[in-house]
């Protein structure tokens, strides 16, 4: 990523002496820099090639290695991982259990409930995949972002835009440990 890992705390046009990145803004799926550069790019689906044939994988992985060499610009691919939130999941499960008095079906939710709870209890995460580049110009922007997807698209991968959620969870899981930040408030 951009600039030296610190914590990130982000205000209109007030800076904090925590602050090390030189993040303006983002907006619209593009982190926009102090200098006006723009750090954008696509976020990959993954897939599970090894449940395919050897065929399979290995056409997979040499339609990757063609999108990356096709790739003529600095690029960077970032893995992160964002927590799952399955409150609403548990609340649906728990006022389904207290609806259904049939005791095999009540045994049942009981066992979903206590899955769920374990994966809550040992912070489970989906692992995400993006390609992120840096550029100043909206229209190349634009062009690299839909040249990224369709060229996935042919390596049997499906990617869209990054969007606001994304960026902030990538600056928040690289320059603050994985906190979340909270936008527009300075700390002291």
């Amino acid at each position: 990523m951009y600039g030296r890992v610190g914590v990130l705390i982000m205000a209109k046009e007030t800076k904090s002496k925590y602050t090390d990145v030189p993040v303006k803004n983002i907006t619209n799926g593009v982190i926009v820099l102090d200098n006006n550069q723009k750090v954008t790019g696509v976020k990959i689906m993954p897939r599970n090639i090894f449940i395919l044939d050897q065929s399979m994988q290995d056409a997979i992985i040499m339609n990757l290695k063609n999108v990356y060499n096709a790739i003529d610009y600095e690029f960077w691919i970032v893995v992160a991982d964002r927590p799952v939130d399955i409150n609403v999941y548990l609340s649906q499960l728990q006022l389904l259990y207290n609806q259904i008095n049939d005791t095999k079906k009540r045994k049942l939710i009981l066992e979903d409930l206590n899955k769920a709870n374990m994966f809550m209890n040992n912070n489970v995460v989906d692992t995400e995949y993006f390609l992120l580049f840096k550029e100043k110009d909206n229209d190349l922007i634009q062009k690299r972002i839909r040249n990224l997807i369709n060229n996935f698209a042919s390596a049997g991968l499906t990617a869209f835009q990054t969007n606001n959620d994304d960026l902030r969870m990538i600056l928040d899981n690289f320059l603050n440990g994985g906190q979340t930040t909270t936008f527009g408030t300075v700390l002291a």
